[in-house]
């Protein structure tokens, strides 16, 4: 059965205006239950993660900075949110999430959390609507409980993994592969161990035939006996970050390819979300709901 994490706590509050689509995440749960793609049974709610597992990534000091409020207010406004305690609650029920869905991963093919893909968070700091590095903190958890020895990111959001590609930079145990906008954000680029930089405007032909050359390849080359999929939809024509031109058909194709590459290589996947900001939440919705579409088709 596919297992999808999903907690009330991921739609959280934010000030009248403000950019992130927060809304996202309940309503697309509500539309794979509306839809019949998922049942109640599908989702399961996380709790707090114990401080160890993030302290595997991230630095006490940062971690107690989260927890007590007390980042600087130029930190605090690379995040991008108002910081508080529940959102900082929020962030260690996401990386519980994804650590719990890593796990039905290994016993199902595949698991998925309607959020996480924080990207952007390093392990002293966090940027880009990203605080705690959920993918980086479950790689670390399966590494530890010896579920996992090597592991391959795959990390299709239009903005580079910044944040991840440094927290792994030069542990060959982790390899980070991120096709991402060239002139996008994060302005200024970590290095990972594959980057593709797109130009902006690139289209589904030119996307789908490099990603379509080079997973099979990485595969090959590192034989992972786990993925990570970051599965942002902020790489469609609509999207208001994005610079992309994918239409939502090829980001589906692309989704399509990379779920179907895992089960034919029989390599356990675990996808977060990542990045969306279409103005339409409509559109967005529908672009990550293929996702999960896909999962269960081609997984169950």
């Amino acid at each position: 059965m596919l297992k999808i994490a999903f907690h009330p706590i991921y739609k959280h509050p934010l000030p009248a205006g403000h950019r992130f689509p927060m809304l996202k995440y309940e309503l697309l749960r509500d539309q794979l239950l509306y839809e019949g793609t998922c049942t109640a049974d599908n989702f399961f709610e996380p709790t707090a993660l114990d401080d160890h597992y993030i302290l595997n990534v991230h630095t006490v000091d940062y971690l107690n900075h989260l927890k007590h409020l007390t980042l600087d207010a130029r930190a605090a406004r690379k995040i991008g949110f108002p910081l508080s305690e529940a959102l900082i609650q929020r962030e260690i029920i996401i990386a519980d999430g994804t650590v719990k869905a890593s796990e039905f991963s290994i016993n199902h093919g595949i698991a998925m959390n309607i959020a996480g893909g924080t990207h952007h968070a390093y392990a002293d700091s966090g940027e880009g609507f990203c605080i705690l590095n959920d993918q980086a903190i479950a790689a670390r958890y399966l590494q530890e409980k010896q579920k996992a020895e090597k592991i391959l990111i795959v990390d299709l959001d239009v903005h580079q993994g910044n944040g991840t590609a440094k927290i792994f930079q030069n542990d060959p145990s982790v390899f980070t592969f991120s096709m991402h906008g060239k002139s996008n954000y994060p302005f200024k680029k970590e290095v990972s161990d594959l980057d593709v930089a797109l130009e902006d405007g690139c289209d589904d032909d030119t996307y789908l035939a490099i990603l379509k050359d080079s997973l099979p390849k990485l595969i090959q080359s590192e034989n992972p006996d786990f993925i990570y999929y970051l599965s942002g939809v902020d790489v469609i024509a609509s999207d208001r970050l994005g610079k992309l031109s994918l239409s939502i058909e090829g980001c589906k194709e692309r989704d399509r390819f990379v779920l179907q590459t895992c089960k034919d290589h029989k390599i356990p996947v675990m996808c977060s979300m990542g990045g969306g900001y279409s103005p339409e939440i409509k559109t967005i919705i529908d672009a990550h709901a293929n996702t999960f579409r896909l999962a269960q088709s081609i997984f169950f």
